[in-house]
């Protein structure tokens, strides 16, 4: 239980802060129980009394505008983003529940991370021989890095809930930002990291408000000039045929799904497609579709959370399993050209263990 001694909770803003103090990814308030932290992904009560449905309510009203309440009330449900000055952004998702109103607020950090805070090579202090000696992976950093200097395509990141996708697509996005000349279009629901124009132009959309929806954003993406277009999530077949389209147009996309592997991700954007167009999507996935990288967050021995990566380069074989639709064949290919960049999610946990950072359990389902 998260100890809040002396704290008062006549508002939002101490829970939140108190999430911010105890590393906590998302702050849970629902009607009829105790509010709730989920800490190195688990659920920890905060030690207060149950909350009444007034008290939510309240809570989650004032980190709206009025506008966004009455959207709340008449869908009983709202994706937005909320800055509290002094403590931090978070995206928030509120709903209507079976004892009342709920909210879960997602820590987004203030600044946006860099492919190296990402730690990506977790076994960078070890020597060479004894990577060598443990059979450990390329330099995933290396691999992110060829990703994003990428001119055009589409790039998915993968994974579930929480696992960190947007974290991955922003430092991708900060690495292009860092270093090219380019014109950066994001189109998000809510915007959650906040970039700043450095080397590239930045332009970031928020669905409801600077676009109505993302259908249109990403038909208008295609008139405004720009390099990198950035898709907050595929969600529908619109989505997924206009970002294929803006990738085969000469334009670098990233976007995220939730999936848990290359494979899956691939047979997820053709499955939404209506049958008789199936084949002539897999012709043009197997043209644009450039790199899949599919993560999860697992637990550290010393505490904390590190990602493992599956990563797949689309190569000619690659190209040519989409084309003909043997994707079970795919993960072979994935295992055995690490020289390329690529790895399994197992061979990533398995660099984990042998380099003592995750235990040996992590490994089984």
């Amino acid at each position: 239980m998260s100890d809040t001694q002396g704290l008062s909770f006549d508002n939002i803003q101490p829970l939140l802060a108190h999430a911010i103090q105890c590393q906590a990814s998302d702050l849970h308030l629902s009607a009829g129980m105790p509010v709730m932290l989920r800490i190195d992904g688990d659920m920890v009560a905060v030690d207060m009394p149950a909350l009444q449905d007034t008290v939510v309510n309240a809570y989650i009203q004032s980190t709206m505008s009025p506008a966004q309440y009455n959207e709340f009330q008449k869908h009983l449900e709202l994706d937005y983003a909320f800055f509290l000055p002094g403590i931090g952004r978070f995206r928030v998702n509120a709903f209507a529940q079976s004892r009342g109103s709920a909210a879960v607020f997602r820590s987004i950090p203030s600044q946006v991370p860099n492919l190296a805070q990402l730690n990506l090579n977790p076994t960078s202090g070890m020597t060479a021989s004894a990577a060598k000696t443990k059979n450990l992976q390329p330099d995933t950093q290396a691999t992110f890095e060829k990703i994003a200097n990428l001119r055009q395509g589409l790039v998915l990141v993968t994974g579930p809930t929480g696992c960190g996708k947007s974290t991955t697509v922003a430092a991708l996005v900060d690495h292009i930002n860092s270093t090219k000349p380019a014109h950066i279009l994001t189109i998000e629901d809510p915007i959650e990291f906040v970039h700043d124009s450095k080397v590239s132009l930045v332009n970031q959309r928020e669905v409801s408000e600077h676009t109505l929806d993302f259908g249109t954003a990403l038909r208008s993406a295609l008139r405004e000039d720009p390099d990198v277009i950035v898709i907050g999530e595929l969600r529908d077949l619109t989505s997924i045929q206009l970002a294929l389209t803006a990738a085969e147009t000469g334009h670098l996309v990233f976007a995220t799904l939730h999936t848990n592997s290359a494979t899956k991700t691939i047979d997820r954007v053709i499955d939404v497609f209506p049958a008789a167009e199936k084949d002539m999507v897999r012709a043009m996935l197997s043209e644009s579709l450039q790199a899949v990288i599919s993560q999860v967050l697992v637990k550290r021995i010393q505490g904390g959370r590190i990602a493992a990566h599956e990563i797949m380069m689309t190569t000619p074989a690659i190209r040519n399993l989409i084309r003909q639709n043997k994707l079970a064949q795919m993960y072979s290919v994935i295992q055995t050209s690490n020289n390329l960049g690529m790895r399994t999610i197992e061979q990533s946990l398995q660099q984990l263990v042998d380099a003592n950072i995750i235990a040996a359990d992590s490994l089984t389902p």
